[in-house]
């Protein structure tokens, strides 16, 4: 079957195109702990220079984080999340816990975040409306787009 030209509309694909790059994520967890200087990203992704830049430009431009002046001589910048970058950290709990379960077995784990509670957090999606825990047999999707099924293209 070839590729379509136009792929499904889609708020995911719209979302990866601008977190799902190389080091994007990587640089939300660094804000988000605390490390939002230029250097200190450098260090903990590991990123180069010049991708790294491009990288909090965009996520500048896109209001995900903000950047402020804490060194006028020489001028530098330091960048923290914004409502919207805030509103991404469950998503990356999310991640995190699904790496600790699939790819570490639990063991060994790079970090431990505990909730305001003392417990470690292990996050869970539930339902807004009735509490209950997100899993795949519970969902029904209804595309919105017009021409487009739950298979594809109503054309197709």
């Amino acid at each position: 079957m070839a590729a379509t030209k136009d792929p499904r509309p889609c708020s995911i694909a719209d979302a990866l195109a601008l977190v799902g790059e190389k080091y994007s994520l990587l640089v939300l967890r660094e804000v988000c702990l605390g490390n939002g200087r230029f250097d200190q990203l450098v260090r903990n992704i590991g990123a180069p220079r010049d991708i790294l830049a491009t990288r909090l430009r965009r996520l500048v431009d896109a209001g995900i984080l903000t950047k402020r002046v804490y060194s006028e001589r020489p001028q530098r910048f330091e960048y923290r999340p914004t409502r919207a970058g805030l509103e991404l950290e469950p998503v990356l709990m999310t991640l995190k816990e699904w790496g600790d379960r699939h790819l570490r077995d639990g063991v060994d784990l790079p970090m431990v975040v505990e909730h305001s509670c003392g417990s470690e957090l292990v996050p869970q999606v539930t339902c807004r409306a009735c509490g209950a825990p997100v899993r795949h047999e519970d969902l029904t999707a209804h595309p919105q787009s017009p021409g487009w099924t739950v298979a594809g293209p109503a054309m197709a």
